[in-house]
């Protein structure tokens, strides 16, 4: 349990490496789960807590991410707030939202920011007072997610606007791939003594069983390949010197689909 200024979060494993997200404003006692990766396993967590969920706040469309929003509507009559760029790809939605818009979980403001590029439509939702972040499939622990929808420059843009919150904001990602992301990270950033030190603490917390999620982003900002195509040393190791950043973090996500 995530103890955050207003909010508290509930996270729990779902599916083979999703998390689930429970989000409750300590004010009201309104209640959100990011995304709906297993419905069952999210209304099992929040009957466990003696929580009612109120609101279902997605962040994309891929199947691990709403899959859950039927039964859990059923259930609770939850309204659903999702991306208006998704269109009608996913179901029960009862307010679209699109960068710049605010969410009001109980007296807690959640500002949606447009990140495209996983999908065209993909989201996130930023709380300053909480200091938080839930960014889906965008942005992982070491790594970021496949560009299936996007393009380089797009996918880039969206890095940075999460890389410009503070950088103490607690970044709520949503799988577990932080120890593959970070194999990857040392085979292209091999020098960088942070990452190395960040490897050496995700094995240990593997080893033990434990989430490596979520993340301080300034952690992120010194470790994560994918925030740092703009740094002149990576991209000259990577045979780009000079090149623009979306044409490195281009280089990176292709060596990371082929790893």
């Amino acid at each position: 349990m995530h103890h955050l200024g207003p909010l508290t979060v509930h996270q729990f494993p779902c599916l083979q490496d999703n998390y689930g997200f429970l989000v409750r404003d300590e004010a009201s006692g309104q209640v959100a789960t990011v995304d709906t990766p297993d419905g069952k396993t999210i209304a099992e967590q929040s009957d466990r807590l003696g929580w009612r969920i109120d609101m279902i706040l997605n962040t994309h469309w891929h199947p691990d991410h709403i899959g859950g929003n039927p039964h859990l509507v059923e259930r609770f009559g939850c309204d659903v707030i999702a991306p208006a760029a998704e269109g009608e790809k996913i179901p029960h939605k009862t307010r679209a939202v699109a960068g710049g818009d605010e969410v009001r979980l109980g007296e807690t403001r959640l500002r949606v920011i447009d990140v495209p590029g996983h999908t065209l439509g993909h989201i996130a939702y930023h709380s300053e007072e909480a200091g938080v972040a839930f960014v889906g499939d965008t942005l992982f622990s070491l790594g970021c997610g496949r560009m299936f929808e996007g393009d380089p420059e797009t996918f880039w843009a969206s890095l940075l606007k999460i890389r410009a919150l503070p950088a103490e904001t607690i970044i709520f990602c949503a799988h577990e791939y932080t120890a593959a992301n970070a194999e990857f990270a040392l085979s292209i950033d091999p020098a960088n003594p942070a990452l190395k030190a960040r490897a050496e603490d995700v094995a240990a917390l593997r080893a033990r069983g434990e989430p490596t999620v979520p993340v301080r982003l300034a952690d992120e900002i010194e470790t994560n390949p994918f925030l740092r195509a703009d740094d002149a040393g990576l991209a000259a190791s990577l045979g780009l010197a000079g090149a623009p950043p979306h044409e490195v973090f281009a280089e990176i996500r292709s060596r990371k689909d082929r790893f």
